[in-house]
C-alpha cells in the first residue's frame, strides 16, 4: 500500500487559484498512475484529473479542462493539482489516489474503482 497525504486546500474567492499537493510514501511511487478526485456534499465522488506513471499522458474531466493542470515529480514522490479560475462549483473535498496496478496504461475513462490507495482529502471552498 502507498500512503497519501494531501495539502494545499483552503478558502478562495471565485476566479482565484490554489495548488494542491499529494505526498506519497510506502510502495514505489513512480510506477503508478496518479489521480485527483473530488466529492461535494450530497454528491458522489467524481474524477478530476489523472497523470500516467510515465508523466506522458494526462486526463481531465470536461468540467476542469483548461483550468486545472495535474503534474508529478517522481523524484519527490509528489503529485500536484494546479487549479486556476476557480468557480463555486469546484467546492469539494479533493482526494489523491494511486492506481491499483503498476505500469498500467492510463485509461480513457477514469473511475474510482481503478484506484486502490486514497488520501484523507483536503477541503477546497470557493466563495462567490
Amino acid at each position: 500500500q502507498v500512503q497519501l497525504v494531501e495539502s494545499g486546500g483552503g478558502l478562495v474567492q471565485a476566479g482565484g487559484s490554489l495548488r494542491l499537493s499529494c505526498a506519497a510514501s510506502g510502495r514505489t511511487f513512480y510506477v503508478y498512475n496518479m489521480a485527483w478526485f473530488r466529492q461535494a456534499p450530497g454528491k458522489e465522488r467524481e474524477f478530476v484529473a489523472a497523470v500516467s506513471w510515465s508523466t506522458s499522458t494526462t486526463r481531465y474531466a470536461d468540467s476542469v479542462k483548461g483550468r486545472f493542470t495535474i503534474s508529478r515529480e517522481n523524484a519527490k514522490n509528489t503529485v500536484y493539482l494546479q487549479m486556476n479560475s476557480l468557480k463555486p462549483e469546484d467546492t469539494a473535498v479533493y482526494y489523491c489516489a494511486a492506481d491499483k496496478q503498476p505500469w498500467r496504461t492510463l485509461a480513457v475513462s477514469m473511475t474510482a474503482s481503478n484506484f486502490g490507495s486514497w488520501g484523507q482529502g483536503t477541503q477546497v471552498t470557493v466563495s462567490s
